[in-house]
């Protein structure tokens, strides 16, 4: 569906700023509590959380992470699921979501409308309260951000440093292909599994794959290290290649080091029956980066994305 239309009755323009966010706070019903714990003041007022607090934001820009193929409650259900992925990596729950808006004035009501049922339809499915945000005009664009609360569910959160060597390297679900298949606004955020994960001793370092693995592998890779990845260890989307796999992101699973003392088998055998449906896969191990074995993966021949590079013209 086209978020843009050429009649000024039909666009946002025609309501105005107050009869907008009026319809906003129709559109997402539920999922917002009244003031002073929703939308309506200056600033939301949120309950004193009970254990250490997380933070996120990610946006959704028109172009760049959804275009007309993407219905529009797919959109804002992927604004508030690229949220909910990195908490799941940190082995967090959601408690609270403020959103930034910014509009052309041409953009249709019916879209924008669409949006925010979709945005309320995964707020509720995740417990999320939508307390808050604001709106603003720009010509020619389309960008929802959105900043997520969220607090630990246990008395450890899982960051991105922490693996050794030695350790084993695990993905869960399949990579590659997100964009061709519809994975990208598709996907299930993992926070059960996250959650359990973080619950977990040998779990070392943990974080979601959204830029490509072959990217964010580099971040979770000790100092001195390299991840050795035999050929064929990596779970494919079907129709996919390693290089999609190592390269398309947006894959939204969960990356993480369990610690080499770890009794893999037994680790693997409580996955299954807490994540019966969740497929779990160990690619490789981190090595030291002078002892990689022939024939492993050679990473640095793939490139996720990353934001703000040119490629050099030739």
């Amino acid at each position: 569906m086209h978020p843009f239309t050429r009649h000024h009755a039909d666009s946002v323009s025609a309501l105005g700023e107050e009869k907008l966010i009026a319809a906003i706070r129709r559109w997402l019903g539920t999922a917002s509590p009244r003031a002073p714990f929703g939308i309506g003041d200056d600033c939301a007022v949120l309950p004193v959380a009970r254990g250490r607090q997380l933070i996120t934001v990610d946006p959704v820009i028109y172009g760049r992470h959804f275009d007309d193929s993407v219905p529009p409650r797919a959109v804002g259900a992927k604004l508030l699921k690229r949220n909910l992925s990195d908490l799941a990596a940190m082995g967090g729950r959601p408690t609270a979501a403020v959103l930034a808006l910014t509009l052309d004035a041409r953009v249709s009501r019916k879209w924008l409308e669409q949006f925010y049922r979709g945005l309320a339809a995964c707020a509720r499915h995740y417990g999320v309260p939508i307390v808050g945000g604001d709106v603003a005009q720009a010509d020619g664009i389309i960008a929802a951000s959105l900043t997520l609360l969220g607090e630990a569910r246990g008395r450890r959160i899982v960051t991105r440093t922490g693996a050794r060597v030695g350790d084993a390297i695990y993905v869960t679900g399949q990579l590659g292909g997100s964009l061709r298949s519809g994975h990208h606004y598709r996907f299930t955020p993992r926070l059960a599994e996250g959650t359990w994960l973080a619950r977990q001793a040998g779990v070392r370092a943990m974080m979601d794959v959204s830029d490509g693995l072959a990217k964010d592998l580099r971040a979770l890779t000790p100092p001195g290290a390299a991840p050795a990845l035999p050929p064929g260890s990596l779970s494919l989307r079907p129709g996919c290649t390693v290089a999609a796999a190592l390269s398309d992101g947006e894959d939204y699973e969960l990356v993480f080091a369990v610690a080499a003392r770890t009794d893999l088998a037994r680790f693997e055998r409580a996955w299954k029956r807490a994540f019966p449906r969740t497929q779990l896969t160990c690619i490789g191990r981190f090595i030291a980066a002078k002892k990689l074995p022939p024939g492993v993966v050679d990473l640095d021949k793939f490139h996720g994305y990353e934001h703000l590079k040119q490629l050099p013209r030739s």
